[in-house]
């Protein structure tokens, strides 16, 4: 995604609140707020803030094949905003990353804002960390029949996944890291949606990583990829 493509983004955050009345003698009930939020980014501060981020995530954004860290490089606006929110809110338990995304350290919903979008411009890394089991495979084919049966229809057939439903782009994603992730939804160890949860808790663990698998082989467009594996990003050179 170029930086000129980056024009607005927009999230929605769900957001828990109580009415406190000093003479009430007791709370009312409350329900969930769900509030949408559509904020102009600036790239410039989001390079800025981005200096936070590179210490783990590598000044280009593209994680670790270990599985250790992401690649976040080209990654849907929405998706990282709802991560950093779940993040900040503790929905998603990661003791590591919790304070670099507080408001004390990156800013409220529009360095949020800043900081996902610079991301997203950012090229991809041309070498991920692949699967096993190569193309033609038994273990490859096998796992394409899953993908296209119980995944495709939100992370895409080419697994480019969907800004603005908020579903993760797979393609170009550390196999090991997918496959990290998938461990800890299914043991309970991850919040993610329920019709996710399903998914996982029905396949057995076979089935994950050779869909898995797979989709780590599945092709980024030549537009979002970096020149070479070499490529480093002259924002932090």
């Amino acid at each position: 995604m170029s930086v000129s493509a980056v024009t607005g983004l927009r999230f929605r955050a769900s957001l828990l609140g109580l009415l406190l009345l000093a003479l009430a003698p007791s709370l009312p009930a409350v329900e969930p707020v769900r509030a949408t939020l559509e904020l102009q980014p600036d790239i410039d501060h989001g390079r800025y803030l981005f200096g936070i981020c590179a210490r783990c995530h590598l000044p280009e954004a593209w994680g670790t094949t270990d599985g250790s860290y992401p690649q976040l490089a080209g990654q849907h606006v929405n998706v990282l905003m709802k991560q950093l929110l779940d993040i900040r809110s503790g929905w998603r338990e990661n003791p590591a990353m919790r304070p670099f995304v507080q408001q004390r350290t990156i800013g409220g919903y529009q360095g949020l804002a800043d900081v996902v979008a610079y991301i997203s411009t950012l090229p991809m890394t041309p070498a991920p960390g692949r699967g096993p089991w190569k193309p033609a495979s038994d273990e490859y084919e096998a796992g394409a029949k899953i993908y296209a049966e119980r995944c495709a229809a939100c992370h895409g057939t080419d697994g480019s996944g969907d800004n603005a439903r908020g579903y993760p782009r797979l393609q170009g994603q550390h196999f090991a890291y997918m496959l990290r992730q998938a461990g800890l939804v299914r043991e309970g160890l991850r919040r993610v949606d329920a019709s996710m949860a399903a998914i996982i808790d029905e396949l057995s663990p076979t089935d994950v990583e050779r869909a898995l698998n797979y989709v780590s082989y599945l092709p980024v467009p030549a537009a979002d990829v970096a020149p070479n594996a070499d490529w480093r990003n002259p924002d932090f050179n």
